[in-house]
C-alpha cells in the first residue's frame, strides 16, 4: 500500500510524477501500457513522402500492397487457408476489386490462385477439409528493390495431402506493375515441381485461376470476352487464345467499364492450352478439362507456366489488352 503521508520532494521527484509513475506502474499491471504509448503516437497533417507510389508490405504471410496510398491488392497466405490466392485485385479507377473472394454459385474460389482437383488422391481446391490437401506456403520475402511503379516478391509452398502424400511444390515470382493510370498487372511465375509420380485423367478445377467480382460476370450483365473475339462461355469455352477475361460497368460507379484478364504464355502446357470458362466468372487457361489421354509427371520433372493478369480500364479494346500482350511477349 503506497505511504500517503509523501514529503513534498520524493528523491527530487515531485509529488505529480510520483503519481504518474505510480498511475503507469498500475497499467502496466493491466496489460495498459499501449494506451500510454498510443497517445504519445505521432500525428500527421499531410501524405508521408513514403506513401506516394506503388508500396509493398509484407505483413506476417500477407503481401499487401497500395497506389498513392490506396489499396490496390493483397496476396493471402496462411496455415488456415486451403492454398495462396490474391484478394482483392482492385480496379484504378473505381477502386472496387475486380475478384471476389466469396461468391455464388461455388464460394470457394478464392480471387486469383493456383490449385488442382483431383490430385493423386487429394483435393487442392474446393473448401474440404485441410486434411485433404492443401497447399502450404513455406517461405514468402520481396525480391529485389522495389521502383516507383513496380515490385516483386517470392513465395514457395509445398502441396501436401491425404496419406502422406506430397504430389507436387512449386516456386512462385510475381511481379506487381503499375502501367499507366488505367491499368496494372501482375506477372506470374511459377515452376511446378513432381515430387511423386504424377497422373491426372481430368480436371476441370485446375491450375491457374480466376473467379471475377459478380458485377462484372455475364450473369449480372459484365462480359466474357478473348483474344480472338469470342464472347460468352459459347464463343470462348475450350477456345485457345492468347488472353480472355471479364469486364462490365461497375455497380454503384455505371460510368465506369472495368475488367480483369489472364494473359496465357504461348509456351505453357507444350503450346496445347483451350480455356475453361463460365458465364458466373470463372476462368482458367487449363488443358485437363479437355485430355483426351492422363497428363503425367514424372518424380522431378518441372512445370514452368508464366502469365500476365492485367486490370484494366475501358473495354479490351480501349485498354488496348492486344498491344499489352504484345508487350509482355517482349519480356516475358
Amino acid at each position: 500500500m503506497l505511504n500517503c503521508n509523501l514529503p513534498n520532494t520524493v528523491d527530487s521527484v515531485s509529488r505529480r510524477q510520483f503519481l504518474q509513475a505510480s498511475s503507469a506502474a498500475a497499467l502496466g499491471g493491466l496489460g495498459l501500457f499501449s494506451l500510454t504509448s498510443s497517445a504519445q503516437a505521432a500525428d500527421y497533417t499531410k501524405p508521408v513522402p513514403e506513401a506516394a507510389n506503388l508500396t509493398p508490405y509484407l505483413n506476417k504471410d500477407r503481401m499487401l500492397f497500395r497506389w498513392n496510398d490506396v489499396s490496390l491488392g493483397a496476396y493471402r497466405t496462411g496455415p488456415q487457408l486451403k492454398y495462396p490466392y490474391f484478394y482483392p485485385l482492385n480496379g484504378l479507377q473505381s477502386g472496387l476489386p475486380l475478384t471476389t473472394e466469396s461468391a455464388l454459385p461455388y464460394p470457394h474460389h478464392r480471387g486469383l490462385w493456383l490449385g488442382c482437383d483431383p490430385l493423386n488422391g487429394g483435393n487442392y481446391w474446393s473448401d474440404g477439409p485441410v486434411e485433404e490437401g492443401q497447399i502450404q506456403s513455406t517461405n514468402i520475402e520481396l525480391s529485389g528493390k522495389p521502383t516507383e511503379t513496380s515490385f516483386s516478391f517470392k513465395n514457395n509452398c509445398r502441396w501436401v495431402g491425404p496419406k502422406d502424400s506430397k504430389p507436387f511444390s512449386d516456386e512462385r515470382e510475381f511481379t506487381v506493375s503499375i502501367l499507366d493510370d488505367r491499368s496494372w498487372a501482375i506477372d506470374a511465375k511459377l515452376v511446378v515441381s513432381a515430387e511423386e509420380a504424377i497422373e491426372i485423367k481430368r480436371a476441370k478445377h485446375s491450375f491457374f485461376a480466376l473467379r471475377c467480382a459478380p458485377d462484372i460476370a455475364p450473369m449480372y450483365g459484365g462480359t466474357l470476352m478473348n483474344s480472338e473475339g469470342g464472347t460468352g462461355a459459347e464463343g470462348t469455352y475450350g477456345k485457345p487464345a492468347k488472353w480472355c477475361g471479364y469486364h462490365g460497368a461497375r455497380k454503384g460507379n455505371p460510368d465506369i467499364v472495368e475488367g480483369i484478364a489472364i494473359m496465357n504464355h504461348p509456351e505453357n502446357f507444350g503450346g496445347d492450352c483451350p480455356w475453361f470458362t463460365r458465364e458466373y466468372g470463372h476462368l482458367s487457361p487449363s488443358p485437363f478439362e479437355f485430355l483426351t489421354e492422363p497428363y503425367k509427371m514424372k518424380v522431378g520433372e518441372k512445370l514452368l507456366l508464366r502469365y500476365r493478369v492485367v486490370m484494366h480500364t475501358g473495354t479490351p479494346e480501349e485498354s488496348g489488352l492486344n498491344q499489352i500482350y504484345e508487350n509482355w511477349m517482349q519480356t516475358a
